[in-house]
């Protein structure tokens, strides 16, 4: 692999072991963050140590602004965009619909939808061929949430990564002549801590004798399917959805 990869979300989590995994694929790798600069910053670091190459962007995937300051700086920094995966993502606290003020409902559709679509955009301007691009690959990041519905929980980030779906499928079909790839994962219950962001830092240890394989998944495991879809080796898969729920 070649070229730059975006990695927005990228300092934790499933983020940053996509963006470790794609450095050691042979990308270079923007790690955009929202809050933590130290984590971003180890994450480049580990980067770095092992010989590759990265930069850190801070960045809300929300603002348009934001977004289009990410991929210029990239750019300048690393090189041509060859890939992005839309990783960043929020969750919040366990509450029904008819609790949910309207704030949360429009900053989950804004960060997990609206933020998807914009670097997606962005992506797209830089790739296609039908703009003098040489292609690339895009990696949509869903959930199982978005088949389950996640009633009583959240139904707001279970619906916006239903949109995730869809747009992953829609933008596939659109582009798919333009040498570029769109696909997704919907990641099940992964140890990671957007549980505790969302008030339930023992979310995985509850859910873990429920679960199929009877434990959590592995963000690098995740990251191996995101990677997989990124490179050549999925070459003539596009608008595909996988699921890394351990049969969840």
């Amino acid at each position: 692999m070649s070229g730059t990869a975006i990695v927005p979300g990228g300092s934790r989590g499933i983020g940053a072991a996509t963006a470790i995994l794609a450095a050691a694929h042979g990308y270079a790798v923007c790690v955009n963050y929202a809050r933590d600069e130290a984590a971003a910053n180890a994450v480049v670091g580990r980067i770095e140590q092992a010989g590759g190459r990265a930069c850190a962007v801070a960045g809300d995937v929300a603002s348009e602004a934001d977004v289009m300051r990410l991929f210029e700086t990239a750019e300048t920094a690393l090189g041509p965009i060859a890939a992005l995966v839309n990783n960043a993502g929020i969750v919040d606290r366990a509450e029904r619909l008819e609790d949910m003020s309207l704030d949360r409902i429009t900053r989950m559709m804004n960060v997990n939808i609206i933020g998807s679509l914009l670097a997606a955009r962005e992506a797209v301007r830089r790739m296609s061929t039908r703009n003098g691009g040489q292609g690339g690959a895009i990696v949509n990041v869903s959930s199982v949430a978005a088949r389950l519905g996640s009633p009583g929980l959240y139904v707001d980030y279970a619906a916006s990564k239903g949109a995730i779906d869809t747009f992953t499928l829609g933008l596939a079909l659109e582009v798919a002549e333009e040498g570029i790839r769109v696909n997704a994962v919907r990641p099940g219950i992964i140890d990671t801590d957007i549980h505790a962001s969302g008030g339930q830092p023992d979310r995985v240890a509850a859910l873990r004798d429920t679960l199929p394989m009877r434990r959590e998944g592995k963000p690098e495991e995740v990251a191996e399917a995101i990677v997989w879809l990124l490179s050549d080796k999925a070459s003539y898969a596009t608008g595909a959805i996988i699921d890394v729920g351990g049969g969840r």
